[in-house]
């Protein structure tokens, strides 16, 4: 069995996208210079010559230094390099240890720390695979030391400068590192990184520089010419990260740009990346607990030094504008969605400006995928980026509103949802399938200056992508079942409680209280006052028929294949959202055949998600390590023991948003109003839910698939809370506008006192 799933694996290895490796050189010589706080922005032809003239002579990229922390300071990034994972020292940092001089080499003091008390397991693991290989380390400077030294702390060769050591013992060891703290040491107070990244003037910035780049200077030219050479800005400066400079002088890579597979990004790399390109270029072993992958120069040219320049210092001013206006755009988010349900709420009581209600429900629909569309526009290489990116926004979701309100489809009640949903679904499958270019650098995507996530489909765009799938294939299957509910018989009166009694069954089953079937499927509430308070529905498709087989099948097939995009390695790449999926296609589906829904088998299709998730972390975790995403690299975690660990802190993080003051709003106004808009529809909304559920049952099925979808997804993912309001505000809107259109078009209503509606479950209780 086994060795089929291995074979699986290789056939797969295929056509996921891997990582590309950079030709491992048995003998090869590597020299590590650390330029921690050194930015894109600062480099020049005049004030660092020896640095641009290295980047002249490199593949050149933007290196995202997050470890552990908000911000990166020297200590974290030099013990990341070391560690070859993220890491962090545990307390309020600076710059590194002063090592202690001994014979040739130098140990660092009280180095057991990091991995009795500070958990830092991997630390000292790059040194180590050296020694293991039988090679030597050689550090120069404290940081160096740092990032070079063995387990026990030790390294072989050191200086504290470059000025204290001879150019023939250059050529000792394979594996060097350099220390250049020139630039970043000004920031560091009392031993700790200073918050403010404006603390130097730009004349004293200036000043550091230039000592920076003749200490890289000195080092680069007594440095042998076969030794490749990586430049990296491993640390932030100040407060608020960026993205930091990362050159690689190897053989003929220059005039590209420098990327790496663990980003899927052909410019951007991560600080565990260096790790596993040091032993890359010197042939030595990976060890299985680094989590980089070599960097690679990519076929992409950067059209000289001063445009690559340009295009990197761009890409960091786009995720620094994402981290900036990320909370206010949230913020602004749940204001407009409270406002919106709370002016709703009083308008429909009223029946009035329901005109007005539509008009707006669909264009706060339409925000989401607009901040994706947004980035088709060069809005960074404005002068005013934030001002572009809002600007661009609100005329896309403007734009989206328009074509759905204003089409031929505009008369048809689930005309704009289909539209925005379709619009939504297509864009983030589109967006997966080519990179997902879309989401970097987006307010409900994800950047590399924060490096949560550098590719595949984040927390909040799996709950758009998952609502708009399951609400564009609840309107395909509306469509099948039409001619099913048009020729459907009257409804049939069945048992329920007498008015004032408990309600039962599952909304899977029921309908519009009072209402009988009509034209074309249509319902009408001309029951008599104190008949019965639920009927059958006549518009819903015979349990069994061909057509609900069918729309149901839709269901499947396009949940599935949006699941599998969502959860492929290389692709999707997302862990719960596949959990959170698999239950909210497979409620859809059945609610739209008439099937029962019950916690048991809710709960076994949250089960069948957690299996098919792992079954494709496992064929992933059979590649080589190199080729291998998070998923596989979660399974090795599960058998070393270390995915408590993981499911723990993600766990938490979860629990954090569930006091988010921009996320809870969205979802306990939604709740509140989707919840009383069931159980009082006359009070509420005026009858316009149930008009949306008795004009399309399907629309129904996939709002309660939605929702099922959103709440395991809140749970399984450490975005908790923003997984369930985005969807939320994404499909209750939507829905709002389809039944104030339905209800235009006397689909349903319930003007008859007498008739009030049951309260029930979404799901029924029992199997």
């Amino acid at each position: 069995m086994k060795r089929t799933l291995v074979a699986f694996a290789m056939v797969l290895g295929l056509l996921w996208p891997g990582a590309a490796h950079s030709a491992t050189q048995a003998d090869g010589r590597v020299m590590l210079i650390g330029v921690p706080g050194l930015r894109w922005s600062d480099l020049s032809p005049t004030g660092t010559p020896n640095l641009w003239q290295l980047a002249g002579l490199s593949a050149v990229g933007s290196l995202s230094v997050r470890a552990v922390g908000r911000v990166t300071c020297p200590y974290d990034g030099w013990l990341t390099v070391s560690a070859g994972v993220r890491s962090a020292v545990g307390y309020g940092c600076g710059l590194p240890p002063l090592p202690e001089s001994d014979q040739a080499g130098a140990i660092i003091p009280d180095y057991g720390y990091l991995h009795d008390v500070a958990g830092q397991r991997n630390a000292g693991a790059l040194g180590e695979a050296v020694h293991a290989a039988g090679d030597c380390t050689l550090a120069i400077g404290p940081g160096a030391a740092l990032a070079l030294a063995d387990r026990s702390g030790r390294v072989d060769v050191y200086a504290p400068s470059p000025a204290q050591i001879r150019s023939d013992v250059l050529t000792r060891c394979r594996v060097m590192a350099v220390d250049v703290d020139d630039l970043i040491r000004p920031y560091v107070t009392g031993e700790r990184l200073s918050r403010d990244e404006d603390r130097l003037t730009a004349q004293a910035r200036a000043a550091a520089l230039r000592l920076a780049d003749a200490k890289a200077g000195a080092v680069l030219t007594v440095l042998p010419k076969d030794v490749s050479v990586l430049l990296a800005g491993l640390s932030d400066h100040g407060g608020n990260p960026h993205l930091r400079v990362a050159m690689m002088r190897d053989g003929d890579v220059s005039g590209r740009f420098l990327g790496a597979a663990s980003t899927h990004r052909d410019d951007t790399t991560i600080l565990p990346d260096i790790t596993a390109t040091m032993l890359s270029l010197t042939g030595i072993a990976t060890p299985p607990g680094v989590i980089g992958v070599p960097w690679q120069a990519s076929e992409r040219r950067t059209g000289g030094t001063e445009a690559a320049r340009v295009e990197l210092e761009r890409a960091d001013v786009a995720g620094e504008t994402i981290r900036n206006v990320g909370g206010i755009f949230f913020t602004a988010v749940a204001v407009l969605q409270v406002a919106f349900y709370l002016t709703a709420f009083l308008l429909l009581r009223r029946r009035r400006g329901l005109t007005g209600i539509r008009v707006a429900a669909v264009v706060l629909a339409s925000v989401p995928v607009s901040t994706y569309l947004v980035n088709l526009t060069p809005w960074h290489h404005a002068g005013s980026p934030v001002l572009a990116l809002v600007g661009g926004i609100a005329g896309c979701a403007l734009l989206l509103a328009a074509a759905a309100l204003a089409g031929p489809w505009r008369r048809a009640p689930l005309g704009p949802l289909a539209v925005v949903a379709g619009v939504t679904a297509t864009v983030l499958a589109g967006d997966l399938l080519t990179g997902t270019t879309l989401q970097l650098n987006s307010v409900m995507g994800y950047s590399a200056v924060v490096g949560a996530r550098y590719y595949g489909l984040g927390n909040i765009p799996f709950a758009l992508f998952a609502t708009s799938v399951l609400l564009l294939a609840a309107t395909i299957a509306h469509r099948l079942t039409r001619g099913d509910r048009a020729g459907a018989p009257a409804a049939t009166p069945v048992d329920r409680p007498a008015p004032g009694g408990p309600a039962g069954g599952s909304l899977a089953e029921q309908t519009a209280p009072g209402d009988r079937a009509g034209p074309a499927g249509d319902v009408a509430a001309d029951r008599p006052a104190g008949g019965s308070r639920a009927s059958v529905a006549a518009d819903r498709p015979a349990r069994g028929s061909r057509a609900s087989i069918a729309a149901a099948a839709v269901v499947a097939v396009l949940g599935g294949f949006a699941m599998i995009l969502g959860g492929w390695p290389g692709v999707g790449s997302d862990f719960g959202g596949v959990i959170a999926f698999v239950p909210g296609i497979a409620v859809t589906a059945l609610l739209i055949a008439g099937r029962r829904v019950s916690i048991v088998k809710l709960g076994a299709f949250c089960v069948a998600g957690g299996v098919i998730v792992m079954s494709i972390a496992y064929l992933d975790y059979l590649r080589p390590p190199g080729s291998q995403t998070h998923l596989g690299r979660f399974v090795g975690q599960v058998f070393t023991g270390e995915a408590m660990e993981v499911i723990g802190r993600k766990l938490g993080a979860m629990l954090g948003t569930l006091l988010s003051p921009n996320l809870m709003p969205v979802v306990i106004a939604a709740v509140a109003f989707l919840v009383y808009a069931l159980l009082r529809p006359e009070q509420a909304t005026a009858g316009v839910l149930p008009a949306a559920f008795a004009h399309s049952p399907a629309l129904r099925a996939g709002l309660i698939g939605t929702l099922v979808s959103g709440v395991v997804g809140m749970l399984v993912n450490d975005s908790g809370a923003a997984v369930l309001s985005m969807a939320l505000a994404l499909a209750v809107p939507l829905t709002l506008s389809a039944g104030i259109r339905a209800l235009d078009d006397g689909a349903s209503r319930y003007d008859d006192p007498g008739q009030e509606p049951a309260s029930n479950s979404l799901v029924s209780r029992s199997s």
